[in-house]
């Protein structure tokens, strides 16, 4: 093999674990800027170097969401997972550039240990990839940038040991005789300061995070917590062991993110749960000028419509949100069609009755004299209200501190 076309595989491994570590790096460092319990905008391109945005939802569900971190009951966030990914892809441009350097000169040995080694970001990726195809249902351009870097880092790093393994083949016909074999107990070195390199990045962002126990407390409780009325409607999990009480929006993607959550952490069965209609449509909601989510005072009577059905109308509701609100910004006869092709006429006549209207109006009432403020989800563990920045990064550690038995 000519000195120029042995570089190419080590190259491209350099390119792709560069490109992993500035992608690695966008994701740490959103996940870090909201360590201050603030919202602020997120990368979410294919290009590096691109600035955040406050448009980047499907990087902003792919951070908030189960999968993104490690040690959540521990830590709150936990520990994201890019942290690791950032450690490996150093290790790996690290032993890309020795390869490039050093081209005929590197042992065959380095060569077979960097093409198993590199391998293990692409099947990691290959992992995220159905998570969020499957569990999230869409894909973060930073993470879809990290597949594709992982994927060129495995391309380089088997492409060169097929070379090296090339050049052994040559060896009686007048080919390359002075690469080494190398010693096989290097292997085991390289392998321990990939892990440690890995490793470390994650430590140390373990050790100086901020201790958020003395947060968790301080946005406020329910005023007037009883429902002389008995308006609420309620939704039991299969082993509920602690009362929570939902502000919620049919049409809200928060909300649905939020539920998407508490699924994902595998505890919405653990609560005994209220729900309390709020949607952000000034069509009923007195307290909006203009409608944040049209259509949702239809669908919430839809919900109070659905007696015994309150769960499964609000997962449909969830599950089909993108087409629903499509309906509500139409106006109030696509939305009640859409209703009426799930649920049946019978839906549609409960919708239109006053006493649904009246219904709807004491839900908006209990918010309003509980001093909620306007925007969901807002959530209520017994009467003690969980911050806003603790229903998304900080909700298993929060639950962990202020209901460990949901997560038992």
């Amino acid at each position: 093999m000519s000195g120029q076309s042995s570089r190419v595989p080590s190259v491209l491994s350099l390119v792709g674990s560069v490109l992993g570590l500035l992608f690695a790096s966008y994701s740490t460092l959103d996940y870090a800027h909201h360590l201050d319990r603030r919202l602020h905008e997120v990368h979410c391109s294919f290009i590096p170097g691109a600035p955040a945005t406050s448009e980047g939802e499907a990087c902003r569900a792919a951070m908030y969401s189960s999968y993104s971190a490690v040690m959540r009951d521990s830590l709150w966030g936990g520990i994201p997972i890019a942290l690791f990914a950032l450690g490996a892809f150093a290790f790996f441009a690290g032993f890309s550039v020795y390869l490039t350097l050093a081209r005929g000169r590197s042992s065959r040995a380095s060569h077979a240990f960097f093409a198993i080694v590199s391998i293990t970001p692409l099947i990691v990726s290959l992992i995220m990839f159905t998570i969020s195809v499957t569990k999230l249902g869409s894909l973060c351009k930073t993470c879809v940038g990290t597949y594709i870097a992982s994927a060129l880092l495995a391309a380089g790093g088997v492409s060169g040991w097929i070379a090296a393994r090339r050049s052994a083949a040559d060896l009686g016909t007048g080919g390359d005789a002075s690469r080494p074999d190398g010693n096989p107990l290097m292997a085991a070195f390289w392998l321990f300061v990939l892990g440690a390199v890995t490793i470390l990045p994650a430590g140390v962002y373990a050790a100086s995070a901020p201790d958020h126990r003395p947060y968790l407390n301080q946005c406020g409780e329910l005023r007037k917590p009883e429902d002389p009325s008995s308006a609420l409607l309620k939704f039991r999990g299969t082993n509920p062991v602690q009362a929570a009480l939902f502000f919620e929006d049919p049409l809200c993607p928060t909300c649905k993110a939020f539920h998407e959550r508490l699924k994902g952490e595998q505890v919405i069965e653990k609560f005994d749960a209220t729900l309390a209609l709020f949607p952000l449509d000034s069509s009923c909601n007195w307290m909006l000028d203009n409608p944040l989510h049209p259509g949702s005072c239809t669908l919430s009577k839809a919900i109070l419509c659905a007696k015994g059905q309150t769960r499964q109308i609000l997962d449909w509701a969830f599950d089909n949100q993108v087409e629903l609100a499509a309906a509500g910004k139409q106006g109030d006869n696509a939305m009640k069609a859409a209703i009426q092709r799930k649920w049946g006429a019978s839906m549609v006549t409960c919708i239109d009755s006053k006493d649904t209207k009246v219904l709807l109006n004491k839900h908006l009432h209990f918010a309003a004299d509980n001093g909620v403020p306007v925007s969901t989800p807002q959530v209520y563990l017994g009467t003690r209200r969980i911050c806003d920045e603790d229903t998304d990064l900080g909700l298993r550690y929060t639950l962990k501190q202020l209901a460990p038995e949901v997560l038992k």
